[in-house]
């Protein structure tokens, strides 16, 4: 089977290069990883010792970074790698303040690329956030004595594993993995199934991190002044279908004000067509104006998302109403806010427990979407009952990163 891997590995490998002909986000990780050796020898010893987090993407970033962060308070003289396999982690990661000495892509996993890169330090501890699992990644970290762990852990029933020929890699998991921090009992349940005993059930450490954030300052300029005395719902991380949503809220109700923060800048453009009327925050921001009365105020700018929703009196999320998956719904939740999106979700239990807390609500349609925000915002018992549950259904949560961290040390 290690043979048939390496031929999966080598196709995905060409793949990604002839896609990146036609991709630029594929051509950024394929032209990143030529550097990732390069970092380790400038950064690291070989006798360097190495904390090292793996992440796929941002989403599972945010996940380890609470762990991460209390390693480096216990372990202040080791040097923190962290490495990404997708693009839109790394991009977005590499530019801002962080804890890590070296940022990069994870090599391809290929034994003898592998091999190569982890030599350049002494990795005393690796994890990997959910489930991003390379086979010959785990069984070097395992030949070089490195307790290895996975954190905020995901099973789910559709997994290669759960097959015929998932098997042997279970073995790999096994032998090579000292311990399985679960998010869920379902998870857990399933390793356990396929004979994963050495796991235990933390909870998802993205609740750590979103409590945190109804602890900082919050204050985003302009914002109280635009919403006044009115109802605001913030679209967060929006796609077509939220701004579908988005316009029929506006047409039902003018007396509200619609905060709108799209997934891509170059939706900036389409949603100013949508909204005439609308005011950018970067314009006011730097005009200043003495007049805020616009129904629609367009972000478009970086990094003010999980603020916003502390503004809010509903949010709706984007993501979930195609494949390309539902986006952070736990950042609006902690402000105890209704949290509204689409049905794609598959891979977000939290989105699960948050409806059946009664703190969220899915749905197919955007028109059915935008009927129900509607009917909270004119109900006003129905909106304080929903956003209780949703303060709750956070506040609740086990502190997963004090759990792990406790396992770790023991």
């Amino acid at each position: 089977m290690s043979f048939l891997y390496n031929i999966f590995v080598s196709l995905l490998i060409f793949g990604m290069k002839i896609f990146s002909w036609f991709n630029d986000k594929t051509k950024k990780g394929v032209e990143g990883r030529k550097q990732s050796l390069n970092k380790l020898k400038t950064a690291f010893l070989p006798s360097d010792k190495v904390i090292w987090m793996h992440a796929a993407s941002l989403g599972e970033y945010e996940q380890g970074l609470p762990v991460l962060e209390k390693l480096k308070e216990k372990f202040p003289a080791h040097k923190i790698l962290v490495t990404f396999f997708s693009p839109s982690g790394y991009e977005n990661i590499v530019k801002k303040k962080h804890i890590a000495d070296v940022i990069c892509y994870l090599p391809f996993d290929k034994k003898s690329t592998i091999k190569e890169f982890i030599s350049q330090f002494d990795a005393e501890l690796f994890f990997t956030v959910k489930y991003d699992y390379w086979y010959h990644l785990l069984a070097e970290l395992k030949q070089k004595g490195t307790k290895t762990y996975v954190i905020s852990a995901l099973f789910y029933e559709r997994q290669a594993f759960f097959t015929s020929y998932g098997k042997w890699f279970v073995k790999q998991l096994k032998t090579n993995v000292d311990w399985f921090f679960h998010q869920t009992e379902v998870s857990f349940a399933l390793a356990k199934s396929i004979g994963l005993n050495h796991s235990s059930v933390t909870g998802d450490t993205r609740f750590d991190r979103v409590k945190q954030l109804r602890m900082r300052d919050n204050y985003v300029e302009f914002i109280s002044e635009f919403i006044g005395d009115h109802q605001a719902v913030v679209f967060g991380s929006s796609w077509q279908a939220e701004e579908k949503i988005a316009i029929t809220i506006s047409r039902m109700n003018v007396d509200l004000r619609l905060i709108i923060a799209p997934h891509d800048m170059k939706r900036v453009a389409h949603l100013k067509q949508s909204f005439p009327d609308a005011l950018l925050y970067s314009e006011i921001k730097n005009s200043q104006p003495a007049n805020l009365n616009s129904q629609v105020l367009i972000i478009d700018s970086i990094g003010l998302l999980s603020k916003l929703y502390s503004y809010a009196d509903v949010a709706v999320v984007g993501g979930g109403f195609h494949d390309a998956g539902l986006h952070n719904i736990l950042e609006a939740a902690t402000f105890g806010v209704p949290v509204i999106f689409g049905n794609h979700y598959r891979k977000n239990p939290e989105a699960d427990g948050l409806i059946a807390a009664e703190g969220g609500r899915s749905f197919r349609e955007e028109y059915a979407a935008a009927d129900f925000v509607l009917f909270l915002l004119n109900n006003e018992e129905e909106l304080n009952e929903m956003s209780d549950n949703t303060r709750k259904f956070v506040g609740e949560k086990p502190d997963a990163t004090n759990l792990i961290i406790q396992k770790i040390l023991s």
